[in-house]
């Protein structure tokens, strides 16, 4: 799989970094009766705020929205008109909904993966991996070092087998940004292998990359879970 990552091109200075937001899922862990990016918080959805941050960061060119095909509230909110955002139909799964944006990126630009759910993003952690990844150019991850104990489970019992050693251990954040057509060879060559990946930094890792790990606030939580949303208000509210 090595080969996956030797082809691919420099990138060149004028490379754009593109944002996908893959934004077809349902959200069925938040029981409601739309997709989660779709409740509001305050006046706006989770998505439009989302969408404001990307579209206020100003190293980032545009932005690639993956809704699914049912979907009729995206394009009724007054932030996808905007003309820095391109709307394309997802797919399946979250790698599906990225490979759809990445058909619209050329392969030597720069490819921004974020979150619908995750509105809290700050705007100094998006810079700071656009800093590190450009210039060692190679593709990298926000995350978090992981602080709680974590403990093992026996496969099929909830009890525990074992504590695991944190030391090293990161909790996967995003945005995670790569080469657009590195990342595109990747999550190919896994769909077509069977291998499920669950971020675009596993596509790379599978064609034998080391993505780089660059440390972000802890506030940048993906909402999942009804409780979730309370938090994310909060922060929305009161951190700068």
């Amino acid at each position: 799989m090595k080969d996956i990552l030797q082809n691919t091109q420099k990138i060149v200075d004028k490379s754009k970094i593109v944002a996908i937001v893959p934004a077809a899922g349902n959200g069925s862990r938040m029981h409601c009766d739309i997709p989660k990016q779709y409740l509001k918080i305050e006046s706006k959805t989770i998505i439009e705020y989302t969408l404001q941050k990307l579209l206020t960061h100003p190293q980032i060119d545009h932005i690639i929205v993956a809704i699914n095909a049912q979907d009729a509230i995206f394009n009724t909110l007054p932030i996808a008109k905007n003309r820095r955002i391109t709307v394309v139909t997802g797919g399946l799964t979250r790698a599906d909904s990225v490979l759809a944006g990445l058909q619209q990126v050329d392969d030597n630009d720069w490819a921004l993966v974020h979150d619908a759910a995750r509105p809290c993003v700050q705007q100094t952690d998006i810079t700071a991996l656009i800093t590190a990844v450009l210039s060692t150019q190679q593709g990298g991850i926000l995350a978090t070092k992981v602080s709680d104990t974590i403990k093992r489970a026996y496969p099929h019992d909830a009890c525990i087998e074992c504590s695991e050693d944190r030391t090293y251990l990161w909790a996967a954040a995003t945005p995670q940004l790569f080469n657009a057509g590195q990342l595109k060879r990747c999550l190919l060559s896994a769909a077509q292998n069977g291998i499920t990946v669950t971020d675009e930094a596993s596509a790379i890792e599978y064609g034998g990359g080391h993505p780089l790990l660059v440390e972000c606030r802890r506030d940048n939580i993906k909402i999942t879970k009804p409780e979730d949303l309370a938090l994310a208000t909060f922060y929305l509210k009161t951190v700068s």
